[in-house]
């Protein structure tokens, strides 16, 4: 006689198998989060983990908050799709541009100042090194404003997987990844963030690996793989040429989603909580490691989506017209494979996206709190401790409910529409666009000025929101070349925020000498101070 079990009657063999991991998963984060509760009492020790976080702990919040389910589902089947396997290179550049030379040239120096300033938040550091309330608060609604979509873009990767393995609404995916995830983060804070990082980390590494190794078996390894795809009629060789079909538009794919990081301050904040020295040597090349194998696996992955093009225009995913469904794509390629395979890439995706999610909301709630409402409160009395901490939790369970509901309406009311998806486009531009620049001189040059950084906050988010006003339909630049070339899609204009973010804050510098801060020297001082080392590290 067989054992029924009523609650899993009608679940196939990849629900079941799913079920239990998902169970582990959702228990261990929520574990996390109650057990750091001690680590969370204070704003240093909920916003920056008490400035003490080891190597480890570090490097993968930096790599799971930049690596997200948009760019597993997302990305990597479109760029994979458009580019083939040159693809590698967007996720070889997010490592060695985006990671090591982003922790080379950041982290000690951030590390250094913000503590010497006194800074908790990237808008904080604004005002302290140049001076200037208004920076800071003009920063905290950059941070705001643009953060919400950029946060609700996390959920668009669950859609398909779940439904793949799971019979239920999507809304309910989304409700269940906002509440999990705002648990550990309410209680535990920074330290839980980086804790449970580590763990979805480590799952996401381990997914990568196995799907790829899975998809390269279903097409009879590695060498008959390439072959047929240089092979296929949807793509050809040149989807198997080292720089693929596009060079240009790839080479911008790589500086924005590599150098854009630089700029992004729920990125550029792990800096501010790493322990030492030792920390930022061994963060570096965990990090970098990190990211070859998570990035430079998803677009790898990404570049055979061509091989799955019958597969696609079976499912509805290729219109009449040529156009493709690129969240289908990497979906579509696992469809097929092994139960336990699928349960794994279930969980992989979701614990990338809930490390992404309590980077973003931590970021966002810490910033409305410590440089708006704090402040404007203080005018009339004094906030304590125990009280900044309470509205942080409060706009924590905001940001995360808002961004849950833009989600839930883009999948419904709002399917139809670009205005959603493009300003979840343009908000890695306008982030990267109006900080990088700033903050980069501000570490690094004693001559910037308040008016340079206004300038680049005008320039990189004007830049951005005319992009996203062209996207859909309020204006037209068809007629003007350049400015056509610059608007083709966000890609372009977001590279464009942040070079030209580079030039415009030496130049207006130069001539803006007034606004520069006084007691500029006092800041930068923090460099000279002597510390004892062993001859390991100086000859002395």
């Amino acid at each position: 006689m067989t054992l029924q079990i009523p609650l899993l009657a009608g679940l196939s063999t990849t629900a079941i198998i799913t079920i239990p991991m998902l169970v582990c998963f959702f228990g261990l984060m929520i574990g996390v989060g109650l057990a750091c509760r001690k680590h969370a009492t204070n704003v240093d020790s909920f916003v920056l983990g008490g400035r003490s976080v080891g190597p480890w702990l570090t490097a993968f919040a930096f790599g799971t908050s930049y690596f997200s389910a948009v760019i597993f589902v997302g990305y990597a089947g479109q760029f994979g799709w458009n580019f083939g396997l040159a693809s590698t290179w967007i996720g070889l550049g997010n490592a060695f541009i985006g990671s090591l030379l982003a922790w080379s040239v950041l982290g000690r120096r951030t590390r250094v100042m913000t503590q010497h300033l006194g800074s908790k938040t990237m808008p904080d550091f604004f005002e302290k090194r140049y001076d200037s309330k208004k920076l800071k608060v003009i920063a905290s609604f950059i941070v705001f404003i643009f953060l919400i979509p950029y946060t609700a873009s996390l959920y668009n990767g669950l859609s398909s997987l779940f439904n793949n393995v799971f019979a239920v609404p999507y809304w309910v995916v989304v409700v269940v990844m906002a509440v999990l995830t705002g648990i550990y983060v309410i209680f535990g804070g920074y330290m839980a963030t980086a804790i449970n990082d580590f763990i979805q980390g480590i799952i996401m590494l381990v997914g990568i690996i196995t799907v790829i190794a899975a998809v390269l078996a279903d097409n009879g390894g590695f060498s008959a793989a390439v072959e047929a795809l240089g092979a296929s009629p949807q793509a050809g060789s040149e989807y198997i040429s080292m720089f693929g079909p596009n060079p240009i538009f790839l080479l911008f794919v790589v500086l924005l989603t590599s150098l854009g990081t630089w700029g992004l301050p729920q990125m550029v904040g792990k800096f501010y909580s790493i322990k030492d020295e030792g920390s930022i040597k061994k963060g570096t090349i965990i990090s970098t490691v990190f990211a070859i194998i998570v990035a430079g696996g998803c677009y790898f992955l990404g570049g055979f989506g061509k091989l799955y093009y019958d597969d696609m225009v079976a499912g509805g995913f290729v219109s009449g017209t040529g156009a493709v469904m690129f969240d289908k794509v990497i979906p579509t390629m696992l469809q097929d494979l092994a139960p336990v395979v699928v349960a794994l890439i279930v969980v992989l995706v979701l614990a990338a996206s809930m490390s992404t999610l309590s980077s973003l909301v931590l970021t966002s709630s810490s910033t409305l709190t410590l440089d708006v409402v704090k402040p404007m409160a203080e005018r009339k009395k004094a906030v304590t401790e125990k009280q900044s901490v309470l509205i942080m939790r409060l706009f924590i369970v905001f940001f995360i409910a808002i961004s849950a509901v833009i989600a839930i309406l883009k999948d419904s009311i709002w399917k139809d529409s670009v205005f959603i998806a493009q300003m979840m486009g343009v908000s890695w531009g306008a982030l990267a666009g109006a900080f990088l620049a700033p903050f980069l001189y501000g570490l690094y040059w004693k001559k910037a000025t308040r008016a340079a950084v206004v300038a680049s906050f005008i320039f990189g988010t004007g830049l951005e929101i005319v992009q996203l006003c062209i996207s859909v339909g309020w204006l037209s630049v068809k007629g003007i070349p350049v400015l056509g070339f610059v608007f083709t899609n966000s890609l372009y204009s977001g590279m464009f925020a942040m070079v030209g973010g580079l030039i415009l804050v030496p130049v207006v510098s130069l001539f803006t000498q007034k606004t520069c801060p006084t007691n500029v020297d006092e800041k930068f001082a923090c460099y000279d101070t002597p510390v004892i080392t062993n001859q390991k590290t100086s000859l002395g």
